[in-house]
């Protein structure tokens, strides 16, 4: 018997489903560690948060690589493709994002971090979090219920972000007379708004997985 032939029959969750769940706690860990960068005062712990953001990041790469490697082997794939591919560039979109926020903050030597700065980050480290969980429960999808409220909460702490986001712009052009602080911190407070979207995006393509599995 040919044992090639065998192999398309074997449960593809060996292969897949390690592979989200790796990818979502490296997120989760990218979520945690924005958070710390923002909320540290001490410069060589925050340098030495931003040098860990990015080994993340290229984590994060590493794992979308080897998911997109399997996606060309195997023929039999645990959910659509097409949602394979886009929920794997939705997560790595995040990182990138999270990379992009720590990479600013370094660059422009942020080192007064405003409220609704940190506010943000910690909105994006719930999403992350709430991201895992959902992504873990796709194995089995017996905790429909769980999935479903993960992903509400993740588009709620969205629109929370996008309202943070705009107050902290409005406050900008009200109050810093800094031009050019005034560009550095839009960028960081940008960058960090558009991970929140990303993780939106992520959200609804496991809403999308879970409405086709149902």
């Amino acid at each position: 018997m040919n044992l090639n032939f065998l192999r398309f029959f074997i449960p593809t969750d060996r292969k897949f489903f390690p592979l989200f769940e790796r990818a979502a706690s490296n997120l989760e860990i990218g979520g945690q560690l924005i958070y710390q960068l923002m909320c540290t005062n001490n410069k060589e712990e925050r340098s030495k948060l931003i040098r860990t953001i990015e080994d993340i990041e290229h984590n994060g790469d590493e794992i979308t690589h080897e998911i997109f490697q399997e996606l060309s082997k195997n023929f039999i794939t645990p959910f659509d493709r097409e949602d394979i591919h886009r929920l794997v560039s939705a997560i790595d979109d995040v990182l990138d994002y999270i990379h992009g926020s720590a990479k600013r903050i370094e660059l422009y030597k942020i080192e007064v971090f405003t409220p609704d700065l940190i506010k943000l980050a910690e909105l994006l480290q719930q999403q992350t979090s709430e991201l895992r969980l959902a992504v873990f429960e796709l194995r089995n999808m017996g905790n429909m219920r769980d999935i479903t409220a993960a992903l509400v909460r993740v588009n709620s702490i969205e629109n929370h972000a996008d309202d943070i986001f705009d107050r902290a712009v409005a406050g900008l052009f009200e109050n810093e007379t800094n031009a050019i602080e005034l560009i550095k911190m839009k960028e960081v407070l940008s960058a960090l708004e558009t991970a929140t979207d990303m993780c939106e995006d992520a959200a609804n393509v496991i809403e999308s997985i879970v409405v086709k599995m149902a």
